[in-house]
C-alpha cells in the first residue's frame, strides 16, 4: 500500500508545482508578445506590423499567438490597454478646487502622451485600424475612450456642485466639448498639439458652460 501511494503522492505535488511554473511561462509570454507588439507597430507602423514579426519579437511561435487573440488588432488592443489600466493612469483627475487649472493641467499631460512616439504610435494604428473594423472600433472605444470620458465628466461633476459650472448643463456634451476638438487636431494632423492650444480650448469651452447670473 505504502509503495502505490507514494508515486500518486508525488505526482500530485509535482502538479501542484508544474502547473505555477506554467503559468508562469504563459504570463511571461504573453507579456513578451504585448511588448513585442507596443515595440513593433512604433518601429515599423501597423500596416507593415505582422504576427510573424510579433512572434519572433516575443520569442514565440506564431500559432501561440493565434491561440490567444484572432487578429494583430487584438493583439495591440490588448497591448494598449494594459498601459492605460495601469494604476499610473487610473488615478483621475485631480480636483484642486480650480475646474480650469486641472483640465489645463490634465490635457498638457496629454499632449505629452501624444507627442511621444511610444504612446503615440499603437494609439494611432488602433485609431485607424477601428474606422474600418466595426468590433474593434466597439471595444476601442468601450476599453479605451469611455473610461476616459468617465474621469472627465467626474471632474465636471464636481465643478458642477461647486458652482463652477452650471446646473442644466449635460456634462457627457461637455466633455465631447473639450476632447473632440484635440482628437481631430491629432487624428487629422492639422496643427500643433500645443499646451497653448489646450489652454485655449478649456478656456473657451468653460466660458460657455459657466453659470449666467
Amino acid at each position: 500500500m505504502a509503495t502505490t501511494r507514494t508515486p500518486r503522492t508525488q505526482t500530485r505535488t509535482q502538479t501542484r508545482t508544474q502547473a505555477p511554473d506554467a503559468s508562469r511561462r504563459s504570463e511571461r509570454s504573453r507579456r513578451a508578445i504585448l511588448d513585442a507588439s507596443m515595440e513593433l507597430v512604433g518601429e515599423v507602423g501597423y500596416n507593415k506590423l505582422t504576427i510573424e514579426a510579433i512572434a519572433a519579437r516575443a520569442g514565440v511561435g506564431k500559432q501561440t499567438i493565434y491561440r490567444w487573440w484572432p487578429s494583430k488588432a487584438a493583439v495591440l488592443l490588448d497591448a494598449f490597454t494594459s498601459v492605460v489600466e495601469d494604476p499610473e493612469y487610473q488615478d483621475g483627475i485631480p480636483d484642486t478646487g480650480d475646474v480650469a487649472t486641472d483640465l489645463k493641467n490634465v490635457l498638457r499631460a496629454t499632449v505629452d502622451e501624444f507627442n511621444d512616439a511610444a504612446f503615440e504610435a499603437p494609439y494611432r494604428a488602433l485609431a485607424v485600424a477601428g474606422a474600418a473594423d466595426a468590433e474593434l472600433s466597439r471595444q476601442f472605444v468601450e476599453r479605451l475612450t469611455e473610461p476616459g470620458i468617465a474621469l472627465y465628466k467626474k471632474r465636471l461633476q464636481a465643478a458642477q456642485k461647486a458652482g463652477e459650472i452650471s446646473p442644466d448643463i449635460d456634462l457627457r456634451v461637455a466633455v465631447d466639448m473639450i476632447l473632440s476638438p484635440f482628437a481631430q487636431r491629432w487624428l487629422m494632423r492639422s496643427g500643433e498639439l500645443s499646451y497653448e492650444f489646450t489652454d485655449t480650448l478649456v478656456d473657451l469651452v468653460l466660458n460657455g458652460l459657466r453659470p449666467r447670473s
